[in-house]
């Protein structure tokens, strides 16, 4: 499905006992979304099943974070932090994500399966600043070194607080 999405500024806020459950394969096709995730992505289900998750992805969301969320869970891990999503409409959605990978019998990979529920306002201000400065290095380096060059500008922030980015995201 191809996307031609024009973001708006209208933010819609999760309520506090929402929770946005999706279950992907493991080249990252949506295979199951709830009611809370159709409803927060605007598409119908028909329009969500098979697609790429990153149907739902806002451009103010820096590459280096969705590489950093691919290398964690490839890698068998589980993997926490704060995204911008956008609606089919255009409006954005802010969701504190976790995202793990999902096995059978231990050791065959299924697909990855994320539960996303309402971030703190306080720390979606603190990490927006955080991704603007990823997103605009990502932008005055060009794509070929984009995700390394915005990395850099993570680590930067984070390597003083002595924590990984793990560590990092949960003590905002």
């Amino acid at each position: 499905m191809k996307r031609n999405i024009i973001p708006t500024d209208q933010e819609r806020v999760m309520r506090d006992d929402d929770f946005i459950v999706s279950k992907t394969d493991p080249t990252g096709r949506i295979i199951y979304g709830n009611r809370i995730f159709i409803e927060f992505a605007g598409f119908t289900e028909q329009e969500l099943l098979h697609q790429q998750h990153n149907i739902v992805r806002h451009p103010d969301m820096p590459r280096a974070v969705f590489d950093l969320l691919w290398k964690t869970i490839k890698s068998g891990n589980e993997f926490l932090g704060y995204i911008k999503n956008i609606n089919k409409d255009g409006s954005f959605y802010w969701v504190f994500a976790n995202v793990t990978p999902s096995k059978h019998n231990g050791n065959e990979l299924l697909g990855y399966y994320s539960v996303r529920r309402k971030p703190n306002p306080a720390k979606v201000r603190e990490i927006s600043t955080v991704y603007r400065e990823m997103l605009q290095e990502e932008k005055r380096i060009g794509p070929k070194n984009a995700i390394q060059s915005s990395q850099q500008v993570l680590n930067k922030l984070i390597e003083p607080t002595g924590k990984d980015y793990r560590e990092f995201i949960l003590s905002f």
